[in-house]
C-alpha cells in the first residue's frame, strides 16, 4: 500500500510519518519534494505515485502573517487541497485532510460539534474553511478539525513558553480564549486508526468531518502556568514561577488576526465512530514537556 503524506516536517506530519510506516510505503513530502503552491506539480506527483490514500498534513499556519500573505495562504490552504481531492477522486481513493478550530467564530458557549455553522474571522480561518469546502466535494474524504496542536517536535506554544521561562522574568498571557491543547502524537494515533479502518473495510461509509481534541479544557494563561510548573517539577531551571505569568485580556495586546474566544471541539462523533478513547491534555502535555526538556 502506498500513502502520500504532505507536510512531513510539521508537527502532525512528523508524528504521522513515524506512525504510518507500519501500514505500508509512506511517500512523505515537504516543500522541497512537493511544492503545494504548484498545482501542476501536485497532479504530476500523484499521477506518478498512484497512491492508495492521500493524507494532507500540510498547511499555511502563520495565522497573523496570513493577513498580509493572502495569496500564499490561498494557494496552500485552498488550491492545494482542491487539487489533492480532485486527484483522489480520479483514482477513487480516500483523502484525509486536517483543518482547524479557526473555521468557527468562537462565540458559542459550548464545545463546537461538526454540524455547527462555520464563521471564520481571519484570513487563515477563511482559507482553511474554503479548503474544507474543496475537499468535501469528493465523497471519500475525512476532514479532521483540531486545535492548539503541540509536540516536542517543531514550533508550538508549549515550546515557546519553555524558551521564554528561561529568558524572561515575567510574561503576560491572555486568559479569555478557551480551548484544548492537542498532542500531535495523539492526532497521529487517531489518524492511524482511521486509515486502518478505511483500508480494512471495503464498505466503509463514515466519511465526513470529525473533531479531534484531547479531554479537558484550559485557557492560554492556565496552559502557560501548567508548562512552567511542570518544567520546574522536572528540575528545569527557570527564571520565574507561575506567579510571574500575568493574566491579561486579549484586548490588551491585539493580534493581526482575530482568534476564536472559544476553541473547544466536541469529540463525541469521532470517539463513537472509531471506538476511540482520548487522553487528558495535561497527561500528553507533561509527556511532551519532558521530551522537549531532554532534547534541549
Amino acid at each position: 500500500m502506498k500513502i502520500i503524506l504532505t507536510g512531513k516536517n510539521g508537527q502532525v506530519g512528523f508524528a504521522l510519518h513515524k506512525k504510518l510506516v507500519s501500514l505500508g510505503e509512506v511517500i512523505a513530502t515537504d516543500r522541497n519534494e512537493l511544492n503545494l503552491e504548484n498545482s501542476d506539480a501536485i497532479r504530476a506527483f500523484i499521477e506518478k505515485i498512484k497512491p492508495d490514500i492521500i493524507i494532507n498534513a500540510a498547511a499555511y499556519t502563520d495565522v497573523d502573517r496570513a493577513e498580509t500573505e493572502f495569496e500564499l495562504a490561498h494557494k496552500v490552504n485552498i488550491e492545494a487541497p482542491k487539487v489533492l481531492a480532485e486527484k483522489a477522486s480520479q483514482l477513487d481513493i480516500p483523502i484525509i485532510h486536517f483543518s482547524t478550530d479557526y473555521v468557527f467564530d468562537g462565540l458559542k458557549n459550548e464545545p463546537y460539534v461538526e454540524t455547527d455553522q462555520t464563521n471564520p474571522q481571519s484570513v487563515y480561518g477563511k482559507t482553511k474553511w474554503k479548503g474544507e469546502e474543496a475537499v468535501r466535494n469528493y465523497k471519500k474524504h475525512i476532514i479532521l478539525r483540531t486545535s492548539w496542536v503541540f509536540s516536542s517536535h517543531g514550533q508550538s506554544f508549549l515550546k515557546t513558553i519553555l524558551k521564554l521561562i528561561q529568558e524572561k522574568t515575567s510574561l503576560d498571557i491572555v486568559s479569555d480564549q478557551r480551548g484544548v491543547p492537542t498532542s500531535a502524537d495523539v492526532i497521529a494515533e487517531v489518524t492511524y486508526n482511521i486509515v486502518k479502518t478505511i483500508l480494512n473495510d471495503i464498505n466503509f461509509k463514515d466519511f465526513g468531518i470529525y473533531h479531534v481534541a484531547l479531554e479537558g479544557e484550559t485557557n492560554w494563561h492556565q496552559y502557560a502556568c501548567f508548562i512552567n510548573d511542570e518544567a520546574m517539577r522536572l528540575g528545569f531551571k527557570t527564571s520565574m514561577t507561575s506567579q510571574d505569568i500575568k493574566s491579561i485580556s486579549s484586548n490588551v495586546n491585539p493580534t493581526a488576526a482575530k482568534r476564536p474566544m472559544n476553541s473547544r471541539l466536541n469529540t463525541t462523533k469521532i470517539k463513537k465512530t472509531f471506538m476511540l478513547e482520548l487522553p487528558d491534555w495535561k497527561v500528553e502535555a507533561a509527556a511532551a514537556i519532558k521530551i522537549a526538556l531532554i532534547n534541549t
